[in-house]
């Protein structure tokens, strides 16, 4: 069916095409900055029922290096707060997407109505009357 589109149409189907593209890259950052923002949190409840003088570690690529109980709550506090930042952007993101997608499918419909014969000239129009 899209070889017998107008330009126009043609045009409009591959701006929606890249549109819905870019909603599911946004959507599987999104969700991946929730998993880790969820992550996090559970990790940071974790540490109320840590003494604060336990030995801990934290994972530095490859290896555990030993942390103060202080820098590790500082640095996921930190982390929280940056992924809940980044989730709330990307939840704004998707919704522009989602509205420029919607808006964008709203013209090409009404471009194929329109270019269907069905205009005023056109059967059923006020000027075959």
């Amino acid at each position: 069916m899209q070889g017998n589109l107008p330009p126009e149409a043609q045009e409009k189907l591959e701006e929606l095409q890249d549109l819905q593209e870019t909603a599911q890259q946004v959507a599987a950052q999104k969700q991946q900055a929730e998993t880790q923002l969820n992550e996090s949190e559970t990790a940071l409840d974790a540490l109320d029922d840590i003494e604060e003088d336990t030995v801990m570690y934290r994972e530095v690529g490859e290896l555990l290096v030993e942390t103060e109980y202080g820098s590790a709550r500082d640095d996921l506090e930190e982390k929280v707060e940056n992924l809940e930042v980044r989730v709330e952007q990307l939840g704004k993101q998707e919704e522009r997407v989602r509205e420029q997608f919607e808006s964008l499918q709203q013209e090409l419909q009404q471009m194929l109505q329109g270019g269907a014969g069905g205009g005023p000239m056109g059967p059923g129009g006020a000027g075959g009357a």
